[in-house]
Order: C-alpha cells, then structure tokens, then sequence
C-alpha cells in the first residue's frame, strides 16, 4: 500500500540514545533540557531569532490569535487545512474569506483590501504547499490599515524568501511538526515571532498562563512540548538535508514522467528557496481527477485531495462564493511524495494517470 507520504523515522537506537537522556532524569515535559535543545538547533538551523516549540500545529494559530487579542472578522484564504479557519471560528473571531491566486495558490493580495471593515483586526494567510504569500504587499496593507498578520507557515520547513526565513515575516509565523511533515517530532509544531514583548505573551499563553510557579501572568492553555516529542526531533534534524535533496529528486522524476500530460504543477514565487514539500497536479475538470484516484485506488495507491473542500463551503460558515478556490480544490491532487519513494513506484503512478486520461 502507498500512501501519499510516509513518515521519516531515524534508526531507532539514534532516538533511544538521546531519549535516555531525559529517561535518566525522570524528566518528561514542562520544557526540559531535550525542548530547550531543540529549540536551539532550529533558531540556528532556520536562521531565526525566536521561536517556541510546541505539541502541535494548531494550538499555535490559536494561540496568536488569542496574545495578539484578535475580535472580530480576520480575513483569511479558503484554500488551507481546516484548521486555520477552525482556529479562527474557535478563538471567537469570524473568517473573512478571500479568493486565492491562480498560479501561486495563495491568498490573492489584489483582493484583500476589498474585503477590509472596520471590524477587521488581521490578516491569517498560509505559504501553501510551503509556497510564500505575497508578503510585501500583505505587509503594506496591514501597515496601512494597522492589521495584525499571521502566517499559517505548516508547509514552510527550510523555506526562505528573499533570502531569509519565510518564518521571520508577519507578526506571528506558526509551523506544524507532524509526522507527514518534511521534518517532525511525531505531533509538534512551534510558534515563530520577532517582537520580545509579544514572544512573552506567546510564551504564558502556553504555559496555563505562568509567571514562575506560583504566580500567573493571564489566562493560558497547555501547549508544551514533551521532552519524547524533542528527542524524535532532535534525531530527525541530523537528516534534513538528505529528506530534502531525496525529495527535490523526487520532483524531478515526476516532472519528467509526467510533463507530456496536460496538467498543471505548481508555481513557485520567484526568490523563493522552496523546500520540495509536496507535489500537487492540477487537472482540467474534477472528473479527471475521480477516474485518476479510482484507478490508482485499485493499485492500493492512494494520493490524497489536498485541500479539498474549498474551506468557504464548511458546515460551520456563512457561504460565501469563491470560484477559484473553490473549482481548484476539486481538481488538485497530490502525490505520493516522501523520503526515498521508489522511481519503479512514481512510473507506475505516471503510466496510470496518462491510461486513466
């Protein structure tokens, strides 16, 4: 059975060593020596000042939203996982949707203004499939309407625009660390800010909100990092380079396969260093697509519709129509894409998408 990824795991004696460390100590969370050393690797690793690791890579979103004191409507892409738009509806604001751009597949700066009220307080976009937003333009607009802005980073592992770290940009970058992501700590993500005050107000909020033991700062969740998570990460960092380079090759066997079939791949925006995340296709109509999946279906291949629904269409939001994103969702499907993945695998996935076509 193929999946569309498979989780990178270091040779397990490598995690048991480090993972001994915190064994011998008894320690397990509450950020011990293993989080801490973490956290230090990827600052330098990324090329970042200040980041928090976290459990996941959702409780990020919703925690920025919560430090940065977000009310009322955030305007964001409908074109993500669910879980950007959940954690905006969970926190109590409202999503305001905008259209996506047709190459790139991010939000569509052009129509952002358009979508701004004076009960706007934010901007959430996502680097889909780890590919940058507008960020210059999205900058100047929430300058000029005195927005927060929040970067849905999940995809963004090593990404780098305009030669620095796409998680420097916005007021708050999150990332996810979930085992089907480039790099992981099982279930993980981390949260990424540049202002030391805000950073402060990031770090209680997932802390039950603690000023030392005994003393609290404001309301706070448990968003810690166990030191088990730490030590998977802390032996998968040593690989990057060989997941990324095995991916990039990956890419290029695809691309080669598949480039006399008429579907799209994705655009990348220029000065990007882009990380080899994923491999979408987009194909003509969504029935294409069906026959595609049926047929791979039967070969025990299973490529994944990434993201699909459009997120406008949820049962727990207002409608609102979006052709783009809406149309693209039905017709993009990712691949499968991971360390390693055998080229007799990625042939046979070609062959059966140019027959079923």
């Amino acid at each position: 059975m193929i999946n569309v990824t498979k989780t990178f795991l270091p040779p397990q004696e490598e995690y048991q060593a480090i993972l001994k460390r915190a064994w011998d100590t008894g320690w397990m969370t509450n950020r011990g020596v293993l989080v801490k050393e973490l956290e230090g690797q990827l600052k330098s690793y990324l090329g970042v000042n200040q980041m928090i690791a976290m459990t996941n890579g959702t409780l990020p979103l919703q925690i920025a939203i919560k430090a940065l004191n977000l009310e009322g409507e955030i305007i964001t892409t409908p074109f993500s996982y669910v879980a950007t738009t959940s954690s905006i509806v969970w926190e109590g604001c409202t999503p305001v949707f905008v259209d996506i751009h047709p190459e790139y597949l991010t939000i569509d700066e052009t129509k952002i203004e358009a979508a701004i009220t004076p009960k706007t307080t934010a901007i959430l976009a996502t680097h889909v499939f780890g590919n940058p937003c507008a960020i210059d333009e999205i900058e100047i607009i929430a300058k000029k309407y005195n927005l927060k802005v929040i970067y849905d980073a999940a995809h963004c592992f090593g990404v780098t625009y305009k030669e620095q770290s796409i998680f420097n940009y916005g007021d708050v970058s999150t990332c996810s660390f979930h085992s089907t992501k480039l790099f992981h700590t099982g279930e993980g993500g981390a949260l990424f800010c540049n202002d030391a005050h805000l950073l402060n107000s990031l770090f209680y909020h997932h802390n039950f909100g603690h000023k030392g033991k005994e003393d609290f700062q404001g309301i706070g969740i448990n968003g810690k990092m166990s030191e088990l998570q730490a030590a998977l990460g802390l032996s998968v960092l040593p690989y990057m380079e060989q997941i990324i380079a095995s991916r990039k090759n990956a890419i290029e066997v695809y691309n080669s396969l598949l480039e006399t079939i008429n579907v799209k791949t994705i655009t990348i925006r220029p000065e990007t260093e882009w990380n080899f995340s994923y491999y979408p296709i987009l194909f003509e109509e969504e029935a294409q697509l069906l026959k595609v999946v049926a047929a791979l279906n039967k070969k025990e291949i299973y490529p994944r519709r990434y993201f699909y629904p459009s997120l406008n269409t949820l049962p727990y939001i207002i409608h609102s129509s979006l052709p783009l994103s809406e149309a693209i969702s039905k017709r993009i499907l990712c691949l499968p894409l991971y360390y390693r993945v055998d080229e007799n695998i990625q042939i046979l996935i070609a062959n059966i998408i140019k027959s079923s076509l």
